[in-house]
């Protein structure tokens, strides 16, 4: 059963808080705490997060600004609606300016709190989700090296600092992009993402820059750029190490003046964006070589992140299939809750040159395919099963086996997978328990 969304209100009026917290706890079925001011509540942030702020403008010592400033920088998820008697145009404008959901003159209507009420959880709870399906909890892998990196994610996400990720081709770059993006105070704003390899230099100049109507033949219209649409928040640039040399000059101006100029137009358009970048090359290679500006290398790789390929962290293989078992069984509406044993010893034994995604793409063919309640070695691929099962097509120097020998070594390998359950190894040979016993007195597989 899902917990009550926890409200906290800050209010020095004892009445009022009284009041407040009857309507939104007995009268609206959430969880509410109270604080008498700003110093209370500022304690009671450290100790725990909640879905929801409501706090009067002015208190002494600590006010509603301050409390709407502790809560943007700790718990940027959590919604702040401000209350106060003392309403005015200049008051209500800052307090939006500086991240207030909304701003509720006082004597209110009891109906109009809590429509914004609702309003605010509905949006906390949907950027929490985002959060849980992008965040740092999306990473899945509990090796040194994945923990190593989700650390760096928590300490750097809450700067402003440009990252480059270093991976190869499957390695989840962009998952950890989504990460720093979703753990920073950026995580209301929008992330975009945009690949500098599949596009003509032509185009990524007007794809991040915009262009202006009659720029060109075809520009019907003026288009704003990735830049402008990502201002306050996230451009994410896959495949950096293909961006051609007119194009990081550009790219280099725009992060460093944080102004872009729309192709065909005149004026600069400030913009506010944290870049993340990735690339599956040597980017210090390419500079030694002159293919990649060096001012443009150390404006990017203020924060480098080196996400390992699978087969260093062979370790979180199983957790990993588990949890790609679970995202498509789900998404194809079929009740599979487990893989076999002998399946998984077959995926850890295989080198997975497309990495992560390479066992994702594994995992959900197999669950297609799947007629059970489980995985098995008959769901896999023939490569992932020629990694660890019994000898493949015969080589330079190898004499060619009989369909006989092939049989035998397979059997031989299937039961060796099943811990010599003959049930479960007449199953994935499809042939039935008596049919295998023949098999096995048969080339004399017996004890």
């Amino acid at each position: 059963m899902p917990r009550k969304p926890r409200i906290l209100i800050v209010e020095d009026d004892a009445q009022a808080r009284k009041n407040l917290a009857h309507i939104l706890g007995r009268g609206g079925g959430y969880e509410v705490e109270t604080a008498s001011g700003g110093e209370e509540a500022l304690r009671l942030l450290h100790r725990q997060p909640y879905d929801l702020v409501l706090t009067d403008l002015r208190m002494e010592k600590v006010d509603g600004m301050a409390v709407l400033a502790e809560v943007k920088k700790h718990h940027p998820a959590t919604e702040v609606i401000m209350l106060t008697a003392y309403a005015t145009v200049d008051s209500a404008i800052e307090a939006m300016k500086r991240g207030a959901f909304h701003y509720i003159a006082k004597p209110y209507k009891i109906d109009q709190v809590r429509a914004q009420v609702a309003q605010a959880l509905e949006k906390t709870l949907l950027k929490r989700d985002l959060k849980a399906r992008h965040g740092v909890s999306a990473i899945v892998g509990k090796s040194p090296r994945i923990q190593k990196l989700v650390r760096t994610v928590e300490q750097i996400a809450p700067t402003d600092c440009n990252v480059l990720i270093i991976g190869e081709t499957g390695t989840g770059k962009e998952l950890f992009a989504r990460a720093v993006h979703y753990a920073s105070p950026r995580a209301e704003q929008r992330f975009l993402a945009f690949n500098c390899a599949a596009f003509a230099q032509e185009l990524i100049v007007s794809e991040l820059f915009g262009h202006e109507r009659g720029a060109f033949t075809g520009a019907v219209r003026t288009k704003p750029g990735l830049f402008e649409a990502a201002d306050g928040g996230t451009l994410f640039l896959d495949e950096i190490g293909d961006m051609p040399p007119a194009m990081q000059v550009k790219l280099l101006r725009a992060i460093q003046e944080k102004v872009v100029t729309r192709v065909g137009g005149t004026e600069p358009i400030p913009v506010d964006v944290r870049i993340v970048a990735a690339t599956n090359q040597d980017l210090k290679r390419l500079v030694d070589q002159g293919r990649f500006r060096s001012d443009l290398y150390y404006r990017l790789n203020v924060v480098a992140l080196e996400v390992p390929p699978l087969r260093e962290h062979k370790d979180d293989v199983p957790l990993l299939a588990l949890h790609f078992l679970q995202k498509h069984a789900r998404r194809q509406g079929k009740e599979i809750d487990h893989i076999e044993p002998a399946m998984m010893e077959a995926l850890m034994a295989y080198e997975f040159p497309g990495n992560v995604r390479e066992l994702e793409n594994i995992i959900e063919r197999a669950v297609t395919l799947s007629q059970g309640g489980a995985l098995t070695l008959r769901d896999l691929p023939q490569e992932v099963l020629g990694a660890s099962g019994p000898p493949g097509p015969p080589g330079e120097g190898r004499p060619m086996p009989t369909l006989q020998e092939r049989e035998r070594d397979y059997i031989v390998w299937v039961l060796k997978h099943t811990g010599g359950n003959k049930t479960r190894a007449a199953e994935i040979l499809g042939i039935d328990r008596v049919s295998l016993w023949r098999k096995i007195k048969k080339y004399g597989l017996e004890g």
